[in-house]
């Protein structure tokens, strides 16, 4: 009887199991439904975003100005200013976006915008705002243009850079990637896109160690990128006494316009005045706090806060600022 008893506890068990396992089959199927429809649904919200807006701030010159923001879902890395330049034989993108996401909306721009194809994908530096859409453009097989310090630099921080990227965006730009020029500039470097020449400088280390400016003489427009960041938080990343005397070699300058990095002014020397002496107070009071022999963390705590009202994004950028200061000028002669 006991045997009896065992035997049919042991197949009630068993039934048990049974269905709670059909029920959390079920759940986790329906789950998974809901989770791939919503997945479809963000995908489909995307692409109904369409072309990037664009300004036409010269004659053949287009820019979209993305948000003062970090990347996120919500953005799909717009967070910095891109465009494109429209010769009588083709056309010159700047900068590609965050994302391929992005990238994709601003092809479609170009699309939008004229029948020429697509023969020249420019990176003026390697932050990933600025470089993840290139994927985008690689069916119009165009040549990619960089710095010569721009492909190490992708090499080396490129899977960092992807990964961070799907971290904090998400499986939308699972099929952003690093593409790297095949054209290197090491020094000046003109482009033909037909009654239009656009004059390409590298530049010593200042932003980065591969900053790239570009200058459209039929227009006189000078295409800063993050050399000239307005109302975002200047971030050092190269050099920044580099950056400084680039700064100055900058102000000689004479353009028409300037299209910056991050944001937009009236008055670009007067933004580039501003910049310049948010570096200067990095550099002075770096400077100070090591000689009065302050730890990289007391510098951290104490160096230029008081500039923290000026900008955007100071408290994700300046901190970093302070420790790429320090390491820098801790053993300048």
């Amino acid at each position: 009887m006991a045997v009896t008893d065992i035997s049919w506890l042991r197949c009630g068990i068993g039934t048990l199991c049974r269905r709670i396992c059909r029920i959390v089959c079920h759940l986790v199927c329906h789950i998974g439904a809901t989770l791939c429809f919503a997945a479809g649904l963000v995908h489909a919200d995307v692409e109904h975003e369409g072309a990037l807006p664009v300004a036409e701030v010269a004659p053949g010159i287009f820019v979209h100005s993305g948000h003062q923001e970090v990347s996120t879902a919500h953005n799909h890395g717009d967070i910095c200013n891109v465009g494109f330049v429209v010769g009588s034989r083709c056309v010159a993108v700047v900068d590609t976006g965050g994302s391929i996401v992005i990238g994709r909306r601003l092809r479609a721009a170009v699309k939008a915008t004229t029948a020429l194809p697509i023969c020249y994908v420019i990176n003026t530096h390697i932050h990933p705002d600025h470089i993840f859409g290139n994927a985008a453009f690689k069916e119009d097989k165009p040549t990619f243009v960089g710095h010569v310090n721009l492909a190490a630099a992708m090499a080396a921080r490129g899977r960092n850079y992807r990964n961070a990227l799907i971290r904090d965006v998400g499986a939308d730009v699972a099929e952003s990637e690093i593409i790297p020029p095949t054209q290197p500039v090491a020094d000046l470097y003109d482009i033909d896109l037909g009654d239009r020449i656009l004059k390409l400088r590298a530049w010593p280390t200042a932003h980065t160690n591969n900053d790239l400016t570009i200058y459209d003489e039929k227009t006189g427009t000078l295409w800063l990128s993050d050399l000239l960041m307005i109302g975002h938080t200047p971030v050092v990343d190269g050099s920044l006494t580099g950056w400084l005397k680039v700064i100055g070699d900058v102000a000689q300058e004479q353009p028409e316009r300037v299209v910056p990095g991050h944001g937009s002014a009236a008055n670009w020397r007067q933004a580039l005045a501003a910049e310049e002496s948010y570096l200067r107070v990095l550099l002075n009071e770096t400077r100070a706090a090591i000689k009065a022999k302050k730890t990289m963390q007391q510098a951290i705590d104490s160096v230029g806060w008081q500039e923290k009202d000026k900008w955007l994004l100071f408290e994700e950028f300046h901190r970093r600022n302070v420790t790429a200061s320090y390491a820098e000028l801790e053993w300048e002669d």
